[in-house]
């Protein structure tokens, strides 16, 4: 049975053309950058295409323009096996971790793909990252199942969770990396699936817990989300000003907290009562490392563990992109900030290990 992908192209590098007379890069047409990737036409599979329009670029995503996303696959998702997103490099990793959470019960593919040179180039990476991308969403196991059930990135050669992955390089072509989780998949002269690391898809089960007929749950995909979020980095020399300003926004439900090491502060008393206040106040707290590899352990020193008898939630070993996402959709989902904290401690997509 021929698989079908629906093939999304949002903007970004993959699809653009040099300008002859500024030398700029800009969008162009998305039939143009199909006719560069004459291969399409040896796919068993069968592709059909969606762009938006006009292209965007990815410095540009928005939670209004995830929500589109998460519209287009929700109103084809019985009509296609997998779905291939064209993406921007920039935001890509943060459009990867919201689709993770908006999409719930996923049983199929959703991967996200790019390049760093355009198509049209000579030395293009995007033709592979396009190619194995389409292979990879209509990969399917002998009993027609999805090989990679979940929303992922490909690049460079590497499947990796979306939620746990980050831009690493600007210029490598290896441009992403998922440093604290296995890649899903690697593709050589074969694409090897390393199935103990693949999300398995939600089923229906009795209360005896024997699954039932039915089998897998209905994709339930949630369009709303609540950006009432703010990232900020701490610092040597950090203001108590600016944080107490910060703390105080009216409408701000959320921070996530760029701390050190193993998600260490500093031991000024005005940060900690600052954040005693904000816990107060109804904000949720998130600690995120600013190390790209590692994991927050707040009770390791002295310094995490203010932290944590401040009302501070350990985001443990997941990424700035994924917190931040998760976020606005849990915000969405529930008013109760304690709620959030709670649901924040738990792994929801594999975004975090507990």
């Amino acid at each position: 049975m021929t698989s079908k992908v629906l093939l999304i192209y949002t903007g970004g590098t993959i699809g653009m053309n040099q300008n002859p007379l500024t030398g700029a890069l800009e969008p162009f047409d998305f039939e143009h950058l199909l006719s560069r990737v004459p291969e399409l036409a040896q796919f068993q599979t069968e592709i059909a295409t969606y762009q938006f329009n006009p292209p965007i670029d990815s410095s540009d995503m928005s939670p209004r323009l995830w929500t589109e996303l998460a519209h287009i696959i929700a109103d084809h998702y019985d009509e296609y096996d997998g779905f291939v997103v064209l993406h921007g490099t920039d935001t890509m990793a943060y459009t990867a971790s919201a689709l993770s959470f908006m999409l719930e019960n996923l049983s199929k593919p959703v991967i996200l793909t790019g390049s760093q040179l355009p198509i049209g180039q000579l030395r293009t990476d995007g033709k592979e990252n396009l190619i194995t991308s389409i292979e990879i969403a209509s990969a399917r196991r002998e009993d027609g199942t999805a090989m990679v059930p979940e929303v992922g990135i490909y690049f460079n050669g590497h499947l990796m969770r979306g939620n746990r992955t980050t831009k690493q390089s600007a210029d490598e072509f290896n441009a992403f990396e998922s440093f604290n989780y296995p890649h899903l998949a690697d593709a050589g002269v074969e694409i090897a699936y390393h199935d103990e690391f693949i999300l398995k898809p939600q089923t229906s089960r009795s209360a005896e817990g024997r699954l039932l007929p039915e089998g897998r749950k209905n994709l339930q995909p949630q369009f709303r989300l609540d950006n009432n979020v703010i990232i900020f980095s701490l610092f040597p020399g950090i203001r108590e000003d600016l944080i107490r300003h910060i703390i105080a926004t009216p409408n701000l439900r959320a921070i996530v907290m760029r701390t050190f090491g193993s998600g260490n502060a500093p031991q000024s008393p005005w940060l900690i009562n600052a954040l005693r206040e904000g816990y107060r106040r109804g904000k949720v707290i998130i600690n995120i490392s600013q190390c790209l590899q590692g994991c927050v352990q707040m009770g390791r020193y002295d310094t995490g563990y203010q932290l944590q008898e401040a009302g501070v939630v350990s985001g443990y070993d997941g990424t700035v992109e994924a917190a931040v996402t998760k976020l606005m959709y849990l915000q969405a989902k529930y008013d109760d900030p304690e709620q959030v904290r709670q649901m924040m401690r738990q792994s929801l997509r594999g975004e975090i290990s507990m």
